[in-house]
């Protein structure tokens, strides 16, 4: 496949249109495949590659996480008028200040999830580590039992503790996210008191689910709920392949040039 094509389909599942099943498992190569068998949930593991796929009848956008606009507080409002997003074209790169596009900013949380990439979990004894596909990000969730910090300091992916609630839930909370991150690819955007909770479901052996809250007492005027992520097990032995921001496979001008025609 071309570069061009292979920018064609990427850009689909970024804006979430119909159509494609490109890279049902990401941009990787397995190594010597397993037949995947699906069974019950194993106890305290969300390890392997994770990609994500759109149940029938379920919300899916690209770039926002529910059908309707989050309730925004007076500071939020003024944030958000000055967001100049290229979601669908709205902007053009030259004109966008979308910090993933105009800087090659980290996309942060929980707009890392936006990114049509698969990402994998494994584990140490005190951390429960991610690794994202899209700019080989790491982002390192605590699980040691301690608490999250009173006074963070600013990360691009924030800083993050997590715990079992029970053997097939994991919940994260993540405060100290850096404030140039935007919530999502429209333009919504957060100040440093944003908090932000993930609780992961394991439901069987393939599935996991994805809850986000997002709370912010100086953006949001009450927290903003994200619709249930889906993800998908790959199979064994998936390799992540590298995907960077500054890489020429993701030339943005392709993308702008797609949607123009």
């Amino acid at each position: 496949m071309s570069r061009a094509g292979y920018l064609l389909l990427i850009l689909m599942i970024t804006l979430g249109l119909p159509g494609t099943s490109f890279a049902q498992f990401g941009t990787g190569s397995p190594v010597d495949p397993e037949p995947l068998e699906n069974g019950p949930a194993p106890v305290h593991d969300l390890s392997g590659v994770w990609t994500r796929i759109s149940p029938q009848g379920e919300f899916r956008s690209g770039s926002t996480w529910t059908p309707d606009p989050p309730e925004l507080s007076a500071w939020g409002e003024e944030r958000f008028a000055t967001a100049k997003n290229s979601n669908a074209g709205a902007f053009a790169l030259a004109e966008t200040n979308d910090p993933v596009l105009s800087r090659c900013y980290p996309p942060g949380v929980p707009r890392v999830y936006f990114h049509p990439y698969p990402f994998e979990i494994v584990y140490t004894d005190t951390q429960t580590i991610m690794l994202y596909e899209y700019d080989h990000t790491i982002r390192r969730i605590f699980t040691d039992g301690r608490e999250s910090p009173e006074d963070p300091v600013a990360l691009w992916l924030g800083n993050s503790v997590g715990q079992w609630e029970d053997d097939t839930t994991f919940v994260v909370t993540t405060v100290g996210i850096d404030e140039r991150t935007w919530l999502d690819r429209s333009g919504y955007q957060h100040s440093d008191q944003l908090k932000v909770t993930e609780v992961f479901r394991r439901i069987d052996n393939l599935n996991l689910q994805i809850d986000v809250t997002m709370e912010d007492p100086i953006a949001l005027a009450e927290p903003w709920v994200a619709e249930t992520l889906h993800y998908r097990l790959a199979p064994a032995h998936w390799e992540l392949s590298e995907i960077s921001c500054s890489g020429d496979y993701l030339d943005f001008t392709q993308f702008e040039s797609f949607l123009e025609d």
